[in-house]
This record gives structure tokens, sequence and C-alpha cells, in this order.
């Protein structure tokens, strides 16, 4: 079974003015990290015309499709029948998408069949994980 998932996603980015532009998005879902998914952005889609991805955690995503959530750089919130608000806040600025739930939630039970929530640390590879963090400081 792989470890990695990866799902191509239609953004549609928000704008200030009265109308909104689709953006090609994929989600991400690695074993190896297990309490974490990214959303990555292609160049076209960003304002400094470069690739930008964004992690956050898995259990956020899971709440913010039946609920706001989130109180950092990432939030989450539905939006009408089937549509969930992603913003991205840095300090450039708030950039806000609009997701098909019905995607985040196919996205998030592939997720789950690789690894159920409340596990996530079964897929933990604590040694390797210590001996980075060392090497990064020695």
């Amino acid at each position: 079974m792989s470890k990695v998932i990866e799902q191509a996603v239609q953004a549609r980015l928000v704008a200030s003015a009265p109308r909104t532009e689709s953006v090609a998005a994929t989600l991400r879902y690695d074993r190896a990290d297990p309490y974490a998914v990214s959303m990555a952005f292609p160049p076209p889609a960003t304002l400094e015309g470069v690739e930008v991805s964004w992690a956050f955690a898995r259990e956020l995503l899971v709440q913010g499709v039946d609920g706001p959530a989130g109180v950092g750089d990432v939030r989450l919130r539905p939006y009408g029948y089937d549509r969930t608000v992603v913003e991205f806040h840095a300090p450039e600025g708030v950039a806000m998408v609009h997701i098909r739930t019905s995607e985040l939630r196919s996205f998030l039970e592939r997720s789950q069949h690789m690894v159920p929530s409340g596990r996530e640390h079964q897929y933990v590879d604590w040694d390797q994980d210590l001996a980075q963090l060392l090497e990064e400081h020695p």
C-alpha cells in the first residue's frame, strides 16, 4: 500500500472583487507524518509565482468540514450546501478558497483508511525523528 495520498481539487479563490477564480490545488497526506495534511497551490495560483504549500493538522480538516475550526494560520468553516472555506493567514495577507466539501470528505476517508484517527502515534518513527532533530540542532 502506498504511503502517500494525493488528491487534486478545484479551489475557488475568493478575491476582494465580486468574482471568484478557480485554481488547481493538491491535497496530500503522508503516512510518515500521520498528524498532518498539506495543500499545495501551483505557481500560477500564487502572488510570488512559486508553488506554495501549507501544512496543518488532519484533525483541523476533520473539524472544519462540519463546523468552524482553527484559530491560527489555517482556519476552516462550512459554507453553503457543499463548500468549505479554507483561510490561509500570512504576514502578506489572507487567502480564502472554497473547496467542495465532498472532495475534502473523500480525501479524509482515504487518509482514515491509511491511518485511522487515534492511531497516528503508531506510525511515527520516533527514532528517525529524534535523529533528524539532533542533526538539525547539534
